[in-house]
């Protein structure tokens, strides 16, 4: 029995008066001040770290980004792309919390607004990531898209009513303080610095170097019909991005928990995956072969 799929444009409900088209780019005050004060928290630190803390700052990375962002909350939470008990579910996304783009509700929210217009004749500027780099960089990392008539967008009852989604919801900018309260204890001050708002600063700015490009350039393997946005491949960066940067393969298999699809492509977010499988802590592993071609889907010589 395969993991349950559910398409991303499933959550978004096109109502009579939708219109993808009419909608305005506005500063967001709660978005843009936490990631500037990460920012600075981040900056202020670097002179004073060492590299006991750089190592702690890496390692601290890397699960979050990986196992919290790419196999919590992109894989699991918002493709269902392998099923797992609830506390691994739970802990996987608390990590992916921890890289502060936002709570359970609003990340299935971001990424499947996104993906809904991109599947749409047209795609604004914003969702399509085709703005230039300076623009797109202020845009994502400090503003937020709305329509004048959007859809409705409905979360999966299981998910909605999950109490510990709701709250990590309502706190998820202040889960910093947990993880920074340890740091403190380990290292003082120059580990809070490095460990909490440096680390956030650099996932947020990777995601957004790598959500831009894999919009608009690299390697192409497949393409999608003639809708207006496709995926590209960004080779060389699987370590860097734990997978994610294969986004062409993505956008032709999006259920599927493997995204380095091709032979040589590294994809150390599906290895975890694998692992977790091999302790009998995940099941169901939805591969390439098992998802429903998309429409329009043709594969590139």
């Amino acid at each position: 029995m395969l993991a349950s799929k559910l398409e991303s444009t499933e959550r978004v409900k096109v109502l009579s008066t939708t219109d993808d088209q009419l909608g305005e780019i506005r500063w967001n005050p709660q978005k843009s001040l936490f990631f500037f004060a990460m920012t600075v928290t981040g900056l202020l630190a670097l002179p004073y770290t060492n590299t006991k803390e750089w190592l702690i700052f890496t390692g601290l990375s890397g699960l979050t980004i990986m196992a919290g962002h790419s196999v919590g909350m992109h894989r699991l939470l918002i493709h269902k792309s392998f099923k797992t008990a609830k506390w691994v579910e739970h802990t996987l996304v608390y990590l992916g919390v921890l890289v502060g783009m936002a709570g359970p509700f609003g990340m299935i929210r971001l990424h499947d607004m996104r993906d809904w217009h991109q599947r749409q004749s047209q795609c604004p500027a914003y969702p399509s990531h085709s703005a230039g780099f300076w623009k797109d960089a202020w845009w994502q990392l400090h503003c937020s898209y709305h329509l004048q008539h959007p859809p409705e967008f409905v979360l999966e009852y299981t998910v909605a009513n999950d109490r510990y989604y709701q709250w990590l919801e309502r706190t998820w900018m202040w889960q910093q303080l947990p993880l920074a309260v340890v740091l403190f204890a380990v290292g003082g001050w120059s580990l809070v610095g490095l460990g909490v708002g440096f680390r956030v600063f650099v996932s947020l700015t990777g995601h957004w170097v790598v959500g831009h490009y894999a919009h608009r350039t690299g390697k192409q393997r497949w393409v999608i019909g003639s809708l207006p946005v496709q995926g590209y491949n960004l080779p060389y960066l699987s370590w860097l991005a734990f997978g994610e940067n294969w986004h062409g393969n993505h956008h032709a298999f999006p259920e599927s928990a493997k995204m380095g699809v091709e032979t040589g492509q590294s994809d150390p977010g599906f290895q975890l995956i694998q692992g977790l499988e091999k302790l009998g802590l995940v099941w169901d592993v939805n591969l390439p072969e098992h998802c429903i071609p998309r429409e329009g889907l043709v594969r590139l010589h």
